[in-house]
């Protein structure tokens, strides 16, 4: 049974950094897993913020673009989406998945408050 669980959410200040883990347990071969990174904020709808394929092809929304930044450790079952120059538009539920073969595997999310 695959499970996701997310890691590193909190409080932080307007311009500050956080770096969010996603760890990965049920999964033989996680290398084969395309990832992502995904937020919910209060009353919107869940939203991508970046992928990483199996292959290591990034892609980012454009809101993130060069403030985020995701990456795989296939040696650990894990990925992560550090976080820069956090804004208040960044508060949102922070969920990982995993996609493989049409299946999509989430996590129950974290939960990132930017605000002074």
């Amino acid at each position: 049974q695959v499970q996701l669980v997310e890691s590193g959410g909190g409080l932080v200040q307007p311009g500050g950094s956080l770096r969010l883990s996603c760890a990965a347990s049920g999964i033989i071969f996680f290398r084969n897993y395309n990832m992502g990174w995904y937020r919910q904020a209060p009353g919107k709808q869940r939203d991508l913020v970046a992928t990483i394929t199996s292959g290591g092809s990034t892609d980012y929304a454009d809101s993130v673009k060069g403030r985020f930044t995701i990456s795989r450790d296939n040696a650990k079952n894990t990925v992560y989406l550090q976080m820069s120059s956090l804004k208040p538009e960044d508060t949102a539920v922070y969920y990982c998945k995993a996609l493989l073969n049409g299946i999509n595997y989430w996590g129950k999310g974290t939960l990132v408050t930017v605000s002074s």
